[in-house]
């Protein structure tokens, strides 16, 4: 956090978080555009409503493409409004690239073992293997972006800041998560289970923050965001909203809220699991 300290005041971040906004803004309005060149006005309509159930490999990809506003509004803010280089929302580059993928290999390792753990989810194939494949790798870059820029942005950018100007965790580290985790309220498509994945998301947000200050970089945060979101978007998805990139489904969907709560109670365990043996891992 040492280069936020240099322009911490309280007007810059809340300016920058508008900057932040414009330019995510901006860029969706950019894609739009480019819908609707290349498709016609009622095409473009037919696309963002595709993009909205994201349950289509190009569609998902359409809508993870959309988070790179998301990374670039906090490199304009700190750099207009901050005077801070780009790379320092990251962390020292060498020690970023380590930690993540560290982190990375953590996660999916024990995400993996967890899987073999008999359940009663039977899964159902979503995408044929080989147009699974087809997309993979810009899949995956998709997913680097998506959580690279949630990453960026509240803890390389939010957390930075606010820890620069006060010296309580309970604001540094409790408020971005907590912004973190409403951002995830979606009681439409998650239904009882709305508040729930609020905790769920809000706890992952907490352990991010935690190695974030605990490494000095947003590393391992994003190393475990990105296995996680792999797991999650192009393995094994929810039937329904953002499957679109996965190789199976779920027999059920998001609104199977007696069955889905235990689920992410387990997940939520998981979670905590890998958040430990990363922070062990790093501290050694």
């Amino acid at each position: 956090m040492a280069p936020a300290r240099a322009f911490p005041q309280l007007w810059r971040l809340i300016l920058g978080l508008l900057v932040v906004a414009l330019v995510y803004v901006a860029c969706f309005l950019v894609i739009l555009a480019l819908l609707t060149l290349t498709s016609g006005l009622d095409g473009a309509q037919a696309w963002l409503v595709r993009m909205g159930q994201a349950t289509g490999p190009t569609s998902t990809l359409l809508l993870l493409a959309t988070f790179l506003g998301m990374a670039l509004g906090p490199f304009a803010a700190a750099r207009w409004l901050h005077k801070r280089p780009v790379i320092s929302l990251f962390g020292p580059r060498q020690k970023t690239l380590r930690q993540f993928l560290i982190a990375g290999l953590i996660s999916a390792a024990i995400f993996g073992l967890s899987a073999l753990i008999p359940t009663n989810v039977a899964v159902q194939p979503n995408l044929v293997p080989t147009l699974w494949l087809s997309y993979l790798p810009l899949a995956l870059v998709g997913v680097l972006v998506q959580t690279g820029a949630e990453e960026v942005l509240f803890r390389g950018y939010l957390q930075q800041q606010l820890a620069a100007r006060f010296a309580s965790p309970v604001i540094w580290m409790v408020l971005p998560s907590a912004l973190f985790a409403i951002a995830h309220y979606d009681p439409v498509t998650m239904g009882e289970n709305a508040w729930l994945i609020v905790a769920a998301t809000g706890l992952f947000a907490l352990f991010a923050a935690d190695l974030t200050a605990k490494t000095g970089s947003i590393g391992a945060a994003w190393g475990f965001h990105f296995a996680n979101n792999v797991f999650a978007l192009l393995l094994i998805s929810l039937d329904g909203p953002l499957s679109g990139l996965a190789l199976y489904t779920t027999d059920f969907g998001p609104d199977a809220a007696e069955v889905l709560r235990p689920l992410i109670l387990r997940d939520m365990g998981i979670t905590a699991l890998v958040w430990l043996v990363i922070r062990l891992a790093l501290s050694r």
